[in-house]
């Protein structure tokens, strides 16, 4: 049986936290457009059921742009890393922590661009085919940042818990990862990590949110298991508002689209149909 985690509004006290390493990772400009390319099957799942998808970023597989060292340490501070340990805890060295701290992070990922290389490489195999979003990301911002605001909470296998995720967002840096330091000067946070990768993926101009817990202790349910952080991870995202308010600034057309399948679809969740006249095309990708 596959874990269930979905962070919703629930009346339960907030652990996690809003933005609380924006000064460590580069913003966008004000006004800033994301781009997010997807199956339309997936498109039309995540509208009925109002979630956004996030990746736990050492679990990236399966196609052949993933990269399986998304969010780890890199290797030019390891040494340094492995050498280092905890007063209290002496065999648990700062490489342990950040590969704990991976284990715990998510990743929803968008470009900063609507550029050919996403709809080449993105979103593929599909028989319903491709769609792409564009989104305004201060008013995804606002939206996200709501929804973890307050009354949050954290459902795991359908048992309410205590919101523990924190939520940043900025843009990827990409570095030659054989050669580039971050710790020459202090010890990086383990959040850095998760926005940074190697420059052979620069062409994806990634801007990424993250939900990361804690990177020390474990997180115990009231009858003493522990929480276990499964894959993937489903935020609370209602894309009937996001329409309406502008957050969603428009779809974006692929020739794989299956038009009638996404309108019907649509249309059955309560969307108004959306022509084919009204959609933007993505890049003349074929």
């Amino acid at each position: 049986m596959s874990t269930s985690v979905t962070v919703a509004n629930l009346p339960l006290t907030l652990l996690g936290g809003i933005e609380p390493h924006a000064d460590l990772l580069p913003q966008p400009n004000p006004g800033q457009r994301l781009f997010k390319i997807m199956q339309v099957e997936h498109l039309i799942q995540s509208i009925a059921s109002s979630y956004l998808h996030f990746n736990r970023v050492n679990a990236y597989a399966g196609f052949p742009s993933a990269d399986a060292n998304d969010g780890v340490e890199l290797p030019m501070d390891k040494p340094a890393n492995q050498a280092a340990s905890f007063e209290k805890a002496p065999d648990y060295t700062l490489s342990d922590y950040y590969a704990q701290s991976r284990a715990r992070t998510y990743a929803c990922c968008f470009s900063l661009e609507n550029s050919e290389y996403i709809w080449k490489n993105y979103a593929l195999g599909s028989e319903m085919g491709q769609i792409g979003i564009e989104f305004d990301l201060d008013k995804l911002r606002h939206h996200l940042n709501g929804t973890l605001s307050g009354p949050a909470a954290l459902l795991y296998n359908g048992v309410s818990c205590h919101q523990i995720f924190a939520i940043n967002y900025g843009e990827v840096t990409y570095v030659d990862s054989t050669t580039y330091r971050r710790n020459e000067t202090r010890s990086a946070n383990p959040i850095e990590y998760a926005y940074l990768k190697d420059r052979i993926y620069s062409n994806e101009r990634e801007l990424r949110v993250s939900l990361s817990a804690p990177g020390m202790g474990r997180f115990l349910l009231s009858d003493g298991n522990e929480i276990e952080f499964p894959p993937h991870l489903q935020l609370s995202f209602d894309y009937r508002q996001a329409i309406a308010d502008g957050t969603i600034v428009q779809f974006l057309a692929s020739g794989s689209t299956d038009w009638t399948a996404l309108s019907e679809a649509l249309e059955q969740l309560g969307i108004r149909t959306i022509m084919r006249d009204e959609l933007r095309s993505g890049p003349d990708v074929g």
